[in-house]
């Protein structure tokens, strides 16, 4: 609040965005941030160069393309689902940085189902998959997990999947996938 010179009251506020691609000639800038302000959640993924949101759902979301996001939350919905959150590993993804993704998606107590939509064009299925095998056996995955993989090495990533002997429930198509996903949600939630 400030009070002009006539004795006007003005309420303001403002938000600025930075592009973070100018994050290296911009350090005066950056320097200010505050991540006490932010989502700790968010911030840890930026580290790991995932773009994370936090929603208010209860099914997990990990997939690589913000338009693929969209298009996965959308489909949720439309089998009645709630995603938990938008988790974009983008085109480079190793499995560490699955791995990472998953902590993130498991660090949500409210998570009662993960949904992992992959189309690999840049992508390499077989890398996620080797990272959904890691992080499923490291972290003692105890949610149901539904994996759709396209693309890329697909027949490889399947049959890593397959070989796990893991309980992933992997589709071909995203319908049946995302009815999966939300089914075994409200199953583990109820």
């Amino acid at each position: 609040m400030a009070e002009t010179k006539d004795g006007a009251v003005l309420c303001m506020d403002a938000k600025f965005g930075f592009d973070d691609n100018a994050e290296f000639r911009q350090q005066d800038v950056y320097g200010l941030r505050d991540v006490t302000q932010e989502d700790a959640a968010e911030v840890e993924a930026q580290k790991y160069n995932l773009n994370f949101i936090k929603l208010d759902g209860n099914i997990g979301c990990l997939v690589n393309g913000a338009g693929l996001a969209m298009a996965t939350m959308d489909v949720l919905k439309l089998h009645g689902g709630d995603p938990a959150n938008f988790l974009d590993v983008g085109g480079g993804a190793t499995p560490e940085t699955v791995k990472k993704a998953f902590e993130l998606l498991l660090s949500d107590k409210g998570v009662t189902a993960i949904f992992l939509n992959i189309f690999g064009g840049i992508m390499r299925c077989d890398y996620i998959a080797e990272g959904v095998i890691k992080a499923t056996k490291e972290l003692q995955l105890r949610v149901p997990l539904v994996v759709r993989l396209k693309g890329n090495k697909e027949p490889e990533a399947k049959e890593l999947i397959r070989q796990s002997g893991l309980k992933i429930y992997a589709f071909d198509e995203l319908d049946e996938a995302a009815a999966k996903a939300v089914e075994l949600g409200r199953s583990v939630a109820a």
